[in-house]
């Protein structure tokens, strides 16, 4: 089991180079395609303010502007792929259904990557991550500085199906790794799970892993950040929004709180 192709969805702005070079290590570590794939403002969101049949010098110069924008990122994108260099890369500019396209393209790929500022809400690409990761449910990764594949990898496990998904969909990466740790809070859990049939899991799939217990009965995210932190963890797997989706976005939850803190890279699956 491997990873073949890893997407970077690029709103065709400055903040597109930390996620391309995030990307080209991921999918250098795998032999792996790395899918840029340009998501621009999509017109067809316009269309819905101007009503019916109207279509004044204001819409017109808004559609204009819109597609210039379009073309400046779609070659703004060129040239951060190929200043990045990684010699797997495919470029793809979507157009109108931009949403639509987008969602083909994580279907059709083994990992999407993210910067903090998508995964926290913030920038043209907010909205596409909440859109991978909850509505697609496809795994991502939250690239943080220094992303590295091979080094120590922290799996927060409680015995959920979310955790579950995450920890079978990370395997490729956790299978490079130098050292993995199974960490859990079974006081903070309303699941009654033994973190050492974990590790009997990952060790029938090639994964040597010790255990972490974390102490402690409230706030599952501060425990595991501590322990990451700890253990010198350089990504750590989770489940994402084991809650209903709405809930955790305005109520916060684990999900929540890893996204909003600093700490590794992440990698989530829903």
């Amino acid at each position: 089991m491997s990873w073949a192709r890893i997407m970077a969805p690029l709103a065709g702005a400055r903040p597109d180079e930390g996620v391309l070079r995030a990307a080209a290590v991921l999918a250098g570590a795998f032999d792996a395609e790395l899918a840029a794939v340009h998501a621009p403002a999509d017109v067809a969101d316009l269309m819905p303010w101007m009503g019916e049949g109207f279509m004044g010098g204001v819409q017109v110069t808004a559609l204009e502007s819109l597609k210039e924008a379009a073309v400046e990122g779609a070659h703004a994108v060129e040239t951060m792929v190929a200043a990045v260099g990684y010699p797997k890369s495919r470029v793809t500019t979507l157009e109108s259904p931009v949403w639509a396209g987008l969602a083909m393209e994580c279907r059709l790929s083994d990992v999407i990557v993210f910067d903090s500022a998508a995964a926290r809400g913030k920038g043209p690409l907010a909205e596409a991550f909440q859109q991978m990761i909850a509505d697609e449910q496809r795994p991502v990764v939250v690239a943080r500085e220094g992303l590295k594949v091979g080094g120590t990898a922290l799996v927060a496990w409680d015995g959920g199906k979310e955790a579950s998904r995450a920890l079978r969909t990370a395997l490729p990466l956790l299978q490079k790794a130098s050292r993995v740790v199974v960490a859990g809070a079974p006081a903070a859990s309303s699941r009654s799970f033994e973190l050492a049939r974990m590790v009997d899991f990952l060790a029938a799939r090639g994964v040597a892993a010790q255990v972490r217990v974390l102490e402690g009965s409230h706030d599952a995210a501060k425990l595991l950040l501590e322990a990451a932190k700890a253990e010198g963890a350089d990504f750590l797997v989770a489940g994402a929004f084991g809650h209903p989706r709405l809930q955790e976005f305005i109520f916060g939850g684990t999900t929540r709180s890893l996204l909003n803190a600093d700490g590794p890279s992440l990698f989530l699956s829903h």
